[in-house]
């Protein structure tokens, strides 16, 4: 029989060091002449066909605005290559610098959304705003993904799963930026 652990009271806001497990994104948009990135570590498959995926942009990210007037977005998959972008790219903002210059990240045009692909991610899923009931109320967009490429090889990439406070976890490690980080900006 498996050993029983011992469990004490857990702070409810930090619950997102289990609950989270999915990869860091980056999440790419574009209106008009604006482009963005912004890091997200919370989103969740809701279905498979149509493939359907939600998440939460905070309404005073500067992603939010882009995003919500042109109703779509790439959802792009960092390697640990990228940690350092991810985690820089996380405490900056959009409304103030070039996010594609100041991190060395290539943007392609995408086939089906006017949001750029980043080159040097793994995959990048092109998306659209499928239902935007739950914005309003709790910043929750649900995207469909149109249009998905993916790098074959290697087949399983090494990406960054975060946990709070700066610490990020790999199948088989775990990446320490607590000296870098600060509370992502908006």
């Amino acid at each position: 029989m498996a050993r029983q652990p011992r469990k004490a009271d857990f702070p409810v806001h930090q619950v997102r060091r289990y609950l989270e497990p999915g990869p860091i994104v980056l999440v790419s948009s574009a209106w008009r002449d604006k482009t963005n990135i912004m890091t997200m570590g919370w989103h969740t498959v809701m279905e498979f066909s149509p493939s359907l995926v939600g998440c939460v942009i905070a309404g005073g990210n500067h992603s939010f605005r882009l995003i919500r007037d042109s109703g779509e977005c790439v959802i792009n998959l960092p390697t640990t290559a990228l940690t350092d972008a991810v985690v820089g790219i996380g405490n900056t903002s959009g409304a103030e610098i070039d996010k594609f210059r100041e991190f060395g990240l290539t943007a392609e045009a995408a086939q089906e959304v006017g949001a750029p692909l980043i080159r040097e991610c793994h995959a990048n899923f092109e998306c659209r705003l499928h239902d935007d009931a739950l914005v309003e109320r709790y910043n929750f967009f649900i995207f469909e993904v149109v249009k998905a490429h993916v790098a074959p090889t290697p087949k399983h990439p090494k990406t960054l799963h975060y946990t709070g406070d700066g610490i990020f976890v790999t199948a088989g490690g775990v990446v320490d930026r607590r000296s870098q980080f600060r509370p992502w900006m908006l």
